[in-house]
């Protein structure tokens, strides 16, 4: 049951991460379409996109690293049970 719940978490962040990048690139297209007197303009989109991927790249980044950490905990203790005599 507990890899269940854990195969769900790995998907649930593949798709969260998805949901972000598309997010990213929906405000990006929605920056570069303002006019500059409202606050667009092709700078104001260019940042959004790079602040953006970086949010990205660095919250599903750490997220894998958590659920890496765990699969990884995983493996250790199953090798160690293994070398029980």
């Amino acid at each position: 049951m507990r890899d269940f719940f854990i195969n769900s978490l790995e998907m649930l962040i593949n798709i969260l991460v998805v949901i972000m990048s598309i997010g990213v690139l929906i405000a990006t297209v929605m920056a570069w379409s303002l006019p500059a007197y409202q606050g667009g303009g092709f700078m104001t989109g260019l940042f959004v996109l790079v602040g953006g991927a970086v949010y990205v790249v660095l919250m599903g980044g750490m997220l894998y690293l958590f659920l890496g950490i765990y699969q990884n905990t995983k493996r250790t203790a199953e090798l160690l049970d293994a070398q029980r005599p």
